[in-house]
């Protein structure tokens, strides 16, 4: 069957991939092998985004030296994004929950603060921070992403009265 390079339990757009069953993911999680070869595919398309992986212990991101010319690209097609909902789920499957805080967090500040990718900034608020699966680590980057909006007035990610009593 097709190989995917980030394997979900939920068909994708490839309908000839099956979808991964929780033994499969248990046992990829298992294996040291596969782990660093996942990582290193994450790399690969971090590097393909103009984002360079800072530390593989915690997950820490920073925008690469070519980051212009990725940026760019990221901007131009937006086919991108629904890959990159796909990383994110992944790594929530495999375990890397702590990465997918941190390309979140990425995507957020260079949409709402840098305001590098505003052609990414839907997909970072509809999709990419609803694939975090930390409950806590969600509403914090919800919050943050509320404190960026603009106008905050407009801002539908979450309730605007828990926004602003959030801690």
């Amino acid at each position: 069957f097709p190989f995917r390079l980030f394997p979900l339990r939920e068909h994708g757009m490839n309908w000839r991939a099956r979808p991964l069953t929780c033994q499969e993911i248990q046992a990829f999680r298992k294996s040291k092998e596969v782990m660093d070869r996942f990582v290193r595919a994450y790399k690969l398309m971090l590097g393909f985004y103009g984002i360079h992986l800072v530390n593989e212990e915690t997950g820490e991101l920073k925008r690469a030296e070519n980051w212009r010319e990725r940026f760019e690209n990221l901007n131009r097609f937006s086919h991108n994004n629904l890959r990159i909902t796909r990383i994110l789920k992944c790594l929530g499957e495999m375990g890397y929950e702590d990465y997918q805080v941190h390309l979140v967090k990425f995507f957020l500040t260079e949409t709402l603060v840098e305001e590098t990718l505003p052609n990414v900034k839907r997909s970072a608020l509809d999709y990419f921070l609803f694939t975090v699966r930390s409950k806590e680590k969600r509403r914090e980057l919800v919050h943050y992403a509320w404190q960026h909006f603009k106008p905050q007035s407009k801002f539908v990610w979450g309730p605007r009265d828990k926004l602003q009593k959030y801690r």
